[in-house]
């Protein structure tokens, strides 16, 4: 077995704390000349998980955000042409139809484009690997496959699957989630799993992802890993190309918990994302903050063997960890992870949502520009994530010192001489004098891009912190963030609410002349519930300060659409969280 490829920066592992808004206390404008520790404009190890953004937009992201900002690495959505069904769900992208680099995200080309901008910018590729298994439904594809049976794709023949032989389950199905042939040769929610201990299945997979090394992509997230034997994975990895750059191929994998095989089993093959870190920081940030002092004895998985995260794609909808939806806590959640010297953190941005299969941005299931002023949330462009992306690569690998409980919302610790950060998860500002253990001087507060500072005098600096909020500063020259970073949600949640009487099969929709709303195409208007009929209902993201016309619109069962009569609604948002309409069908 060869020994497994660290992250980038895996050595300079590091902590950093602190949320937007901070304030710090005056005091000379010279920063300390005492000796510049790491570089923080150079990239780390932080990886920005920028997941269902379409191709050009991550290039973009890597070009003005990531790399100067001193992102380690980007990891982006599942690149396969995938199932495309009719309400464009997100989770398309996780049913393969087959292994051509086409699909929602954008073609070939522009995914290699991509690569190639991302490595200009000094960013690392890594792409989510949906190898386990492949599409549960028939269909069409985002590149014109068609498939009639679940079975038979363009890259496997039914032989190549897993059958109830070795499920030892006539249905197919994981029922016992104690055993572990069923886990790993059974079907997840009906995906045809591959015989991934069949060496012509491993070469093929490996293809797959060597076709994606040679365009120069750096290492893969396995999705679903539980599900396929350690010694399976660790035969396709040792079928891994080297990547462009001449190193292996840096590999995590999704080992849900819960359940048989422990995280532990996959060490071997490569980091495993840390589930149980993403929930202690959830109930820390959502109950006492004082208790992350006692973080590397809460069951977290070793740092040297995992990546650690706030949320994902998944948990963010299913209430196990944070979301966006948390607001200033769930950002600051961030800061610390950032701040505390752990595992490889990664920063997720995703799209916003009201409902948990809602499809990403698109025009026809193709995703569409990211737009961080309506319909995404860019938490990897917030001005104080962005500013403690450079403090953890300039601390480095300092361990964690001078750890300071204030009350239960409000800590601070440092990172050797090199960087200090100090966290008010409380509902109000809070004032506390902290022993940073770095030389006196003044120092740029990155958690609000560097607009204030803060005064180090004989060891100590009295912080007056904002709510949930934090200050963190570092030994070394800081470089503010430029126009490209900026706050993320700028956009509200729109209620729309409709009377209108239908018959039977048919159903009441939403259209309009900006992008959340459809563009004025039918085909991509927003369904509205009749649970309260003959009121219908429907939430939408739409970004904040915004006008724009709308119409209702009803569908029958054929697909006919009828518009109801008038001039075109009206409506403009403004900076509150919410808005709503009580509209009659005219």
């Amino acid at each position: 077995m060869t020994t497994r490829p660290r992250s980038p920066g895996a050595l300079r592992r590091t902590l950093s704390a602190v949320a937007a808004g901070a304030l710090a206390l005056a005091g000379a404008v010279a920063l300390p000349a005492s000796p510049a520790h790491a570089d923080a404009t150079t990239s780390g190890d932080v990886i920005a998980n920028l997941w269902s953004y379409n191709w050009d937009s991550v290039a973009s992201e890597c070009t003005e955000v990531l790399g100067p900002n001193g992102y380690g690495a980007v990891w982006v959505a599942p690149p396969a042409e995938s199932l495309k069904q009719p309400n464009y769900y997100w989770w398309d992208v996780y049913q393969p139809y087959s292994y051509e680099l086409s699909g929602r995200f954008g073609t070939a080309a522009e995914f290699a484009s991509m690569v190639t901008a991302c490595h200009s910018a000094g960013v690392k590729v890594y792409t989510d690997a949906v190898i386990n298994h492949t599409a549960a439904q028939t269909g069409t594809g985002y590149n014109g496959t068609t498939i009639t049976s679940k079975y038979d794709t363009p890259d496997w023949d039914p032989d190549d699957y897993h059958t109830s032989a070795e499920c030892n389950d006539s249905d197919l199905i994981i029922d016992d989630w104690s055993n572990l042939a069923e886990i790993q040769n059974c079907e997840l929610l009906g995906l045809p799993d591959l015989e991934t201990e069949d060496d012509d299945v491993r070469s093929g997979i490996a293809a797959f992802l060597n076709k994606q090394i040679a365009l120069g992509v750096d290492g893969f997230r396995v999705d679903a890993a539980k599900h396929m034997p350690v010694a399976d994975l660790d035969a396709i990895r040792a079928k891994l190309t080297d990547t462009t750059s001449g190193a292996e191929p840096y590999v995590f994998q999704e080992v849900y918990p819960g359940s048989t095989p422990a995280a532990s089993d996959y060490y071997p093959v490569g980091d495993v994302l840390d589930f149980t870190y993403a929930s202690r920081v959830k109930s820390a940030f959502q109950g006492n903050v004082s208790d992350l002092e006692s973080l590397p004895t809460s069951g977290v998985l070793p740092p040297a063997d995992s990546v650690s995260f706030v949320t994902n794609h998944d948990t963010e909808r299913n209430g196990l960890h944070m979301s966006y939806k948390d607001g200033d806590t769930y950002r600051l959640a961030n800061v610390f992870q950032l701040a505390y010297k752990w595992s490889t953190p990664t920063v997720y941005s995703g799209f916003e949502f009201s409902s948990s299969d809602q499809a990403p941005p698109n025009s026809g299931g193709f995703v569409t520009d990211t737009n961080c002023s309506g319909g995404w949330y860019c938490l990897q462009r917030d001005t104080a994530v962005t500013g403690m992306v450079k403090w953890h690569n300039a601390v480095g690998a300092e361990a964690v010192t001078d750890w300071a409980t204030k009350s239960s919302s409000v800590i601070g610790f440092g990172r050797g001489s090199a960087g200090y950060v100090a966290i008010n998860n409380g509902s109000s500002a809070a004032t506390y004098t902290f022993a940073t253990g770095m030389a006196d001087g003044t120092y740029a507060n990155v958690t609000d891009n560097g607009t204030t500072t803060v005064t180090v005098s004989g060891g100590n600096a009295t912080l007056t912190i904002p709510a949930k909020s934090a200050i963190a500063f570092y030994d070394g020259e800081f470089a503010p963030c430029d126009t490209s970073c900026e706050e993320p949600g700028a956009s509200t949640e729109m209620t729309f609410n409709v009377t209108a009487t239908t018959v039977w099969g048919t159903n009441v929709f939403v259209v309009g002349s900006i992008a959340a709303l459809g563009s004025w195409n039918p085909a991509d208007a927003i369904p509205l519930s009749p649970a309260s009929y003959p009121k219908w209902s429907g939430s939408v993201t739409v970004p904040r300060s915004t006008a724009f016309e709308f119409k209702y619109i009803k569908k029958d069962e054929s697909g006919n659409v009828t518009w109801e009569s008038g001039a075109n609604r009206s409506y403009t948002t403004g900076s509150s969280p919410e808005y709503s309409t009580d509209d009659t069908w005219k």
